[in-house]
């Protein structure tokens, strides 16, 4: 209960940051371009898991993926897909690279294409690869 309480802390905090900094304007404006591209100061990544819906067989899954466009509307050009595993026993595990005006773009995405056939859960994530050799490199020479 008290991880589960201590995500959720996690992600209202969060939720207030992103609304805060974007702006009560950001719920009027249209989506971006479809070729905004991110860059290094406007970049965010995004890791969904898409978990399965077990209940029912995978051909009916996928056969409700594909009435509801899903392959057609994700991902979006512009958006980098990092990476894109299947975590066997779970779902789907998709990492992206984002402008972080897109969110919403990518939100909508999958709340009218793939909820249905799975639960999905978001995580705001960022490169941190290259900080952590730096460091490692740093340690070894000391």
């Amino acid at each position: 209960m008290s991880q589960a309480k201590g995500s959720w802390t996690r992600m209202a905090v969060l939720a207030g940051v992103l609304a805060f900094s974007s702006g009560a304007a950001a719920q009027t404006t249209p989506a971006p371009a479809e070729n905004a591209a991110p860059t290094a100061d406007n970049a965010v990544m995004l890791t969904v898991f898409l978990k399965h819906d077990q209940s029912r067989p995978l051909s009916e899954l996928n056969a409700q993926l594909q009435r509801q466009g899903y392959y057609k509307a994700f991902p979006p050009e512009g958006v980098e897909v990092v990476s894109w595993y299947v975590m066997m026993g779970v779902g789907q595990v998709v990492t992206l690279r984002l402008p972080a005006s897109r969110l919403r773009e990518i939100n909508r995405i999958f709340e009218n294409t793939a909820w249905g056939s799975y639960r999905t859960e978001f995580y705001p994530t960022y490169d941190y690869k290259a900080i952590g050799i730096a460091a490692h490199e740093k340690a070894q020479a000391q």
